[in-house]
């Protein structure tokens, strides 16, 4: 975060970093260099707002000029103020802020020090205010000094330079988010469009390699030499409040929020599914296979979004985890979909980079249209969720595999695998789901409490499923993980008897999405004979009676094949209530990040 203004600029960038809490961080820092001439660098290991008691004692006139700033999520080191962003280099003129990861900074610590730099800090990023301190010796141009500094690095890096002497201005990207915008005399800087944007209307992106001297009017460099500017970029004001509006969370407010989000995003892409328009609007060639990329809760939507193009057009599909699909070979004709939250996610982007797409297609689904793996995709999908300020992802998964199913039928349609009169019938499932969701809350919120009470002192969790409902179960149990530390694995259930069997004691909490498949009864049973404690999620008669079948008549296009998507919210209710119980921060759970930028 970096920001050239003649108003205060201490207090924006507090607010700004401020803005990005929920990305998840375990220290900041902001350095600044006053109008006057006077600088100063702080840092802290508590809440970003501390850092305003630290510059409470300067007067006014002094904090308008030129500042960075940062969030840290640990990488490298412990969490402490000395490790924290900005980082100074050996005369303390040059301060540094640094989203990514060096590979390569041992290698480059090795050689800085043998030739007399010396370190304060264990973190990687050090090395490029030494760097940047070297190539302001051969010339005194710090966007060359940053090109030189930046050309000896490997990894990723979001880098933006303060030269607290001068108040020079530098920043370079490479694999990693960064954005610029200009407002009149005023320049910014961010990883991410929330921070800043309040104060800008147009921003750019920069791509990798991009280097842009901010110290005055901007100017763009590659490899040293002048370039062009990237495209000015619109940047869109949030379509939901992201303060608590009365929920004790932020997730239980977007819990909250999904039946809203399910009815936003049916409304705007039903449509274009029954004649097949969805599809043509992303102009892209015919597929013979599908295959879904991405992580965590991306990845569990991308499955479900799978499924639907399999089990309801016959389309081979696959799943990628993105952080081992590097050496993946990419059959030609496949329809490949990345999904990712904040369009960030460094696995995600490295994997895209990475594979052979030259003889497929590339759709990214994301919250962000602006993002990198945005720019990256041949067409995209843009989730339309809103902000979503909790680190564990919740009306995101609904928005992702809402949106991607419409548009696996619309596909499917455009393709004639698929009449449009299923495909309407199949939107008649679609419509539905809002009500489907509310109805899981409310049934939820009244049947969830006395089994959080009854389970609180177990240490591990099972959950299970068959069809449509396994991967409703993995996502289950990544909740519970992510919220509440204690250890949960999901399996089919039909695997039960070749090995998890033997996990089950007297006791033993075990989740079931009962989506009606008729064998799960039989595992039902193996569980329940061993002592364990069964969790149904299912129809009337349930442990948490959630799931359709307790409201109307059967789905008329069998969206119970792909579903059933308002399991979910029992699964997410379930995690946050025993996370709140055992006294940890739904929010922000220990050593997670919303954007996870790094690999």
């Amino acid at each position: 975060m970096a920001a050239r203004t003649g108003q205060p600029v201490v207090p924006f960038l507090i607010e700004a970093l401020g803005l990005l809490e929920y990305r998840g961080y375990d220290s900041a820092g902001v350095s600044v260099r006053a109008s006057s001439g006077l600088s100063a660098t702080s840092h802290t290991t508590q809440r970003v707002d501390s850092l305003t008691a630290i510059f409470e004692p300067w007067p006014g006139s002094l904090l308008s000029g030129t500042g960075i700033g940062h969030t840290r999520w640990a990488t490298h080191g412990a969490v402490n103020r000395v490790n924290a962003h900005p980082h100074l280099d050996c005369t303390g003129q040059i301060s540094v802020v640094h989203n990514g990861i060096i590979e390569n900074a041992a290698e480059l610590r090795r050689d800085l020090e043998s030739h007399g730099h010396v370190f304060t800090s264990d973190v990687d990023s050090e090395v490029i205010c030494h760097l940047v301190e070297d190539g302001l010796i051969v010339e005194d141009d710090l966007a060359m000094a940053l090109t030189a500094a930046a050309a000896t690095l490997q990894g990723s890096w979001a880098v933006v330079v303060l030269d607290l002497e001068t108040g020079r201005l530098a920043a370079t990207a490479h694999r990693s988010p960064l954005v610029v915008a200009v407002v009149g005399d005023e320049v910014y800087a961010a990883s991410d469009i929330t921070a800043i944007g309040s104060r800008v209307v147009q921003f750019q992106a920069l791509t990798d390699g991009d280097v842009v001297d901010l110290s005055g009017t901007p100017r763009w460099f590659r490899r040293g030499l002048p370039s062009a500017q990237p495209p000015l970029l619109q940047a869109r004001a949030a379509t939901a409040s992201t303060g608590f509006a009365g929920f004790d969370d932020h997730m239980s407010k977007e819990i909250a929020e999904q039946p809203e989000v399910a009815a936003r995003t049916i409304d705007a892409l039903a449509p274009g599914v029954g004649d097949g328009s969805l599809w043509h609007g992303l102009v892209l060639p015919r597929f013979e296979r599908v295959a879904v990329i991405g992580c965590g809760t991306s990845l569990n939507a991308g499955r479900v979004i799978a499924s639907a193009f399999e089990r309801l057009g016959g389309v081979p599909s696959t799943s990628f985890i993105a952080s081992e699909a590097a050496e993946t070979v990419i059959e030609p004709g496949t329809l490949m979909i990345a999904l990712s939250q904040s369009g960030e996610t460094a696995d995600v982007l490295r994997a895209v980079d990475e594979l052979d797409l030259s003889r497929s297609s590339l759709v990214a689904i994301t919250n962000n249209e602006h993002s990198t793996l945005a720019r990256r995709a041949d067409s995209v999908l843009t989730c339309q969720a809103g902000p979503e300020i909790g680190v564990a992802a919740t009306k995101t998964f609904v928005a992702q595999v809402v949106t991607g199913v419409a548009t696996a039928l619309s596909a499917l349609v455009a393709t004639g695998r698929m009449t449009p009169g299923e495909a309407a019938r199949q939107v008649d499932d679609l419509k539905r789901l809002p009500d489907l969701l509310a109805h899981a809350i409310a049934v939820s919120s009244e049947a969830l409490p006395p089994v959080v009470d009854s389970v609180l002192d177990e240490p591990g969790f099972l959950f299970l499923g068959r069809g449509s409902g396994i991967v409703f179960a993995a996502e289950g149990a990544l909740k519970l993980k992510e919220l509440s530390y204690r250890w949960a694995e999901h399996y089919p259930a039909g695997e039960l008897k070749h090995g998890p069997l033997a996990l089950i004691q007297e006791g033993t909490p075990v989740v079931v999405i009962d989506s009606g498949e008729r064998r799960l009864e039989s595992n039902i049973a193996e569980v329940e004979a061993r002592g364990g404690r069964v969790i149904r999620i299912g129809g009337p008669g349930s442990t948490v009676p959630a799931l359709g079948q307790s409201l109307t008549a059967p789905f008329p296009g069998a969206m119970d094949r792909w579903g059933p998507l308002e399991s979910v919210v029992p699964l997410q209710m379930l995690a946050r209530e025993l996370a709140k119980a055992l006294g940890h921060d739904v929010d922000k759970p220990r050593n997670l990040a919303k954007s996870v930028t790094v690999e």
